[in-house]
């Protein structure tokens, strides 16, 4: 029977989310990739278990992360059921509903029908009475903003989730949505956006706009699928998401420029004691608006090199003018 180790909150770092009350480890897990049907069992259940004991307490998940979609929420479940049961208050456990899910008109996007049926079987999957953080998972025009964000004060209301947030919003959206939901009484607590050294769009707006409306965040892709990693500096690798998957990131996805820029990039990180992953991380993490880095991985030992990011986070005014440089050119 699993057992938290004892000495799991000792090394990681926590940060306040917004103005709330809730704390994030910096590093979370993402189980967008390596939970679905395909996907080694007792390689998830290691990973689950070694984040928890390395002070990760956050796992995010969505409706249709699998594959098929649901897999990952179904493998959660059996695994919370088996490990984690004891520990549910020391968790934060997120889902989210935006994206295609079921066939028909009432499977996707932003209406209340969607997102609170999918809510429901997202809580039957998991085995769990609430969330505590539901999102809408992209914006949506079809449907009036009004409409979605009053499903998600509903959804709080009703107990099925202890906060709610939105991802991929742009900066106006993020606002309109903030105001209505603190109309409602139910205050936004994060956004999840894309943040990387290769995508800065959430520069050009919207972490202002975050820190006006109080919300904190939490990035996605990071390393941006891995490109920003040792990975890739030397060709494909047979077990690499690239060659293996493709569904998101294929060997022509990855440019000759990006390599050139990751490799001039990693002679930063060797002189400060990092590999190139942990640079990518350290890097988002110096966002003051950045409250976590949300990762993803296929093995434990990814998930500690993410978690030793943490031991140097500081960067020389140098350091971030290289970096500048390099991203730039």
């Amino acid at each position: 029977m699993y057992q938290a180790a004892e000495t799991r909150y000792d090394k990681m770092s926590y940060q306040r989310c917004g103005a709330s009350g809730i704390l994030l480890p910096r590093i979370s897990l993402g189980l967008w990739h390596n939970f679905g049907e395909p996907d080694d069992y007792e390689t998830a259940r290691a990973m689950l278990r070694r984040a928890f004991d390395l002070g990760t307490t956050h796992f995010d998940l969505a409706n249709n992360y699998g594959p098929p979609y649901g897999a990952a929420e179904t493998t959660f479940g059996k695994i919370f059921k088996e490990d984690f049961k004891g520990y549910r208050d020391e968790l934060l456990i997120s889902t989210k509903a935006g994206w295609d899910m079921w066939p028909g008109p009432y499977g996707d996007h932003g209406s209340r029908k969607y997102l609170i049926a999918s809510l429901d079987q997202s809580l039957k999957r998991m085995g769990l009475d609430y969330v505590d953080i539901f999102y809408h998972h992209r914006p949506d025009t079809s449907t009036p903003l009004e409409e979605t964000m009053g499903a998600l004060d509903q959804i709080v209301r009703s107990g099925k989730a202890l906060y709610v947030g939105i991802s991929s919003y742009n900066p106006e959206q993020t606002r309109q949505a903030a105001k209505i939901l603190r109309d409602l009484g139910t205050p936004c607590l994060i956004h999840q956006p894309k943040y990387n050294m290769f995508y800065r769009q959430p520069e050009q707006g919207l972490f202002e706009e975050l820190k006006k409306n109080g919300m904190g965040s939490i990035v996605f892709s990071p390393l941006a699928q891995g490109v920003l990693t040792d990975r890739y500096l030397s060709g494909f690798p047979e077990d690499s998401r690239a060659v293996r998957d493709g569904r998101y990131l294929r060997p022509d996805f990855i440019k000759e420029e990006q390599l050139d820029k990751v490799h001039a990039l990693k002679k930063i990180a060797d002189a400060r004691g990092q590999n190139m992953a942990q640079l990518g991380i350290a890097w988002v993490l110096r966002q003051e608006e950045v409250t976590s880095a949300l990762i993803g991985a296929s093995k434990v030992a990814q998930i500690e090199d993410a978690v030793n990011a943490l031991s140097n986070l500081e960067f020389s005014p140098d350091e971030l003018t290289q970096i500048e440089q390099i991203l730039t050119h």
